[in-house]
């Protein structure tokens, strides 16, 4: 892989996530790192990072050995590897990691026909945020064939943190998890919320109640670290609330498709889709929560 200047990378998508990460990869040895992205003002940031830019995201991909992209959803990655050429402008014997919140369902047709042109392919989407990604820190979940990713893990190790980079099955599976880990997370916003509103009408100190809930059966990471935002009146805002409801009706979607009961999923789903008719692309995951404050009349601050 690569030749004696290093592994050529053309890396799409240098959004809030994607800066960080090609800059990473910039910096480290061994990667020669070509970026492109549909915002033609990214072109300073791309520099800045010490990466190399085009306007013509296929061309990202024509010389590549790997290509990452990194973008916003399923919309985005199909019109970027479809619509923008690149699937046709990697070359035989290159390898395309999407590192993006993706569909399985998506993700397959376009996967079938990098796979005809002899390209490999790992599904490889990220957790931990932006600080992850500024540390080098961020997790992977890991779909594909296991010999590919022993071949590109050193790429990824530079992106994330080596013990949580995870080979979570074939094609498609590493869609799935991220999918599963956010649904859950949506879901812990929504019941706490729902919970600590509960709790604020019936007389309970919120603090307090915070408390009992950490020290007790019902205690959750999101209960002992994100309820600190939240009380701050953050709503997290480096993720918009429409995204979040894509990615939602996405794993409610397959669900469907595989005919698995998901009723408490699919009113998680029905609660963040009315958050993002509110509010629109407002950036906030956890406006949903928003929503049920306004629809209660109160506010879970804590002084």
């Amino acid at each position: 892989m690569g030749g004696a200047d290093g592994t050529r990378v053309g890396f799409v998508g240098v959004g809030r996530m994607g800066t960080p990460m090609c800059r990473n990869l910039a910096r480290a040895d061994g990667y020669r790192v070509l970026a492109s992205d549909i915002d033609p003002a990214r072109a300073d940031v791309v520099e800045a990072c010490g990466a190399a830019w085009t306007p013509v995201t296929a061309e990202a991909a024509r010389s590549a050995d790997v290509l990452i992209t990194m973008l916003p959803g399923a919309e985005a990655v199909a019109a970027a590897m479809v619509g923008g050429g690149l699937v046709d402008a990697l070359p035989s014997g290159a390898v395309w990691i999407d590192m993006s919140s993706n569909s399985p369902a998506a993700a397959d047709p376009i996967r079938r026909l990098a796979a005809a042109r002899g390209i490999d392919v790992l599904d490889a989407p990220v957790g931990g945020g932006v600080p992850a990604a500024e540390a080098g820190t961020l997790q992977f979940f890991v779909g594909g064939d296991g010999a590919v990713l022993k071949r590109h893990r050193p790429l990824l190790e530079v992106l994330g943190d080596p013990a949580r980079i995870t080979h979570v099955g074939g094609h498609g599976s590493g869609y799935t998890v991220k999918l599963i880990v956010n649904l859950l997370w949506f879901g812990q916003a929504v019941a706490t919320a729902e919970s600590l509103l509960l709790g604020l009408r019936m007389g309970v100190d919120l603090a307090t109640l915070r408390r009992a809930l950490a020290d007790s059966a019902a205690e959750s990471r999101f209960i002992r670290r994100d309820l600190d935002a939240l009380f701050a009146g953050d709503y997290m805002t480096t993720f918009g609330v429409d995204r979040c409801y894509e990615e939602l009706a996405a794993v409610t979607d397959l669900a469907r498709a595989h005919q698995v009961p998901f009723e408490l999923s699919e009113a998680v789903r029905r609660i963040y889709e009315r958050a993002a008719a509110r509010y629109g692309t407002a950036d906030g995951e956890l406006l949903a929560v928003r929503l049920l404050e306004e629809e209660s009349g109160r506010w879970l601050r804590t002084e």
